[in-house]
């Protein structure tokens, strides 16, 4: 044998030995872990000042970060934000908040510096984030009946201030690619549902609006503009569908996180599929993901135990699931996806990240 294939063969074993090493030095939680493990949910709805919600977080080792959202199905954000300080002063340890702000008086000329003006109090009241919603780009219109987008140049100001002042901004531009689908057509049921309930957002019903590559194009040319703006995509950036999508928005804008809020079971449907791709996707941008629900705590409408009895078990049957799917091995199923799929089981400094040290690094004014 020749030098050159013996010194082949010599790193080729070298590799595999460390490779090896590698591997068996992973380490893994269990699902008897869940209660002993430090984690954040990084994007919810805590709309009420009952205190179940963050009462069951710290039950479960959870932190929360509500966030407050411009939203008609939610109270108005002055009173999202009473709510969020409330429960701040008295949970600082265990919850966070993100403030918004409203597209009303649009067309004032001093609209923009009267955002950046709330977004100040919000800061200064405690919130550590910036949220901007939809409605950017799927329902609100100025005086001329125009959508508004989020590249119009009264947002221009608001982006840079964010950047200067190092305040993430969370954003939810666009919606999961199966909004432009029939519901037939959608690949999980939670969009089915949400869709079915909620036409308004359905843009294959409004082939008028914007497309979902307008949204997504018109999103990211705003980062490329603002380089220094630390940003949140919120539910996987509405690139849910696709971790090579994902994979390239990530590499694109090394400033930005994504957060898996309501969008699990577009990861578990792509994994039935395409299992190893999604798992690779998850180990290789580790340090970019923030594990998150959008579980929401709305005010009571049968109010009581009952109420609160049942919310904390849907609260602890999603943070059970999304644990199991990303810890083990175990053959799954759930309502969003249809046929049996399998968990990712991550290694331990994976899991770790996603729960919590991504968020942190996030949102570095978090539960300080």
């Amino acid at each position: 044998m020749s030098n050159n294939k013996v010194r082949v063969l010599a790193s080729l074993i070298v590799g595999l030995l460390m490779f090896s090493n590698m591997c068996a030095s992973e380490s893994f939680y269990k699902l008897t872990d869940f209660h002993s493990v430090s984690k954040i949910d990084a994007h919810v709805h805590v709309n009420t000042k009952n205190s179940t919600f963050v009462e069951l977080a710290k039950k479960n080792n959870f932190k929360l970060i509500s966030i407050n959202v411009d939203y008609p199905d939610f109270p108005p954000i002055d009173e999202q934000l009473d709510i969020s300080i409330e429960i701040r002063k008295k949970n600082s340890a265990s919850l966070a908040f993100a403030t918004t702000f409203s597209m009303n008086k649009w067309n004032d000329k001093t609209w923009s510096q009267t955002i950046i003006s709330q977004i100040q109090n919000g800061i200064r009241e405690g919130a550590i984030a910036v949220k901007v919603w939809k409605n950017v780009g799927m329902d609100f219109k100025d005086i001329n009946n125009q959508l508004v987008m989020l590249d119009n140049p009264k947002f221009k100001p608001i982006f840079n201030f964010l950047s200067e002042e190092r305040i993430p901004l969370i954003g939810h531009q666009g919606e999961p690619k199966n909004c432009w689908l029939p519901v037939s057509d959608m690949t999980v049921t939670n969009d089915q549902i949400y869709f079915t309930t909620h036409p308004q957002y359905h843009m294959y019903l409004h082939p008028e609006f914007p497309s979902y590559e307008d949204h997504i194009k018109i999103r990211d040319n705003v980062l490329n503009n603002h380089p220094k703006l630390n940003f949140v995509g919120a539910h996987l950036a509405s690139l849910e569908w696709s971790v090579d999508e994902l994979s390239m928005f990530l590499d694109r804008n090394p400033q930005a996180y994504v957060d898996t809020a309501a969008r699990m079971g577009q990861i578990q449907f792509q994994s039935q599929r395409e299992y190893k791709k999604v798992r690779d996707f998850f180990i290789k941008y580790q340090d970019r993901l923030l594990y998150a629900t959008d579980l929401t705590h709305q005010p009571e409408k049968p109010i009581g135990e009952e109420f609160d009895k049942a919310f904390s078990e849907q609260v602890e049957a999603r943070w059970r699931t999304d644990w199991e799917y990303l810890t083990s091995a175990n053959t799954m199923k759930t309502e969003e996806v249809k046929d049996n799929f399998e968990g990712l089981r991550l290694p331990t400094r994976v899991i770790n990240k996603l729960y919590k040290e991504n968020t942190l690094k996030a949102f570095n004014r978090a539960f300080k």
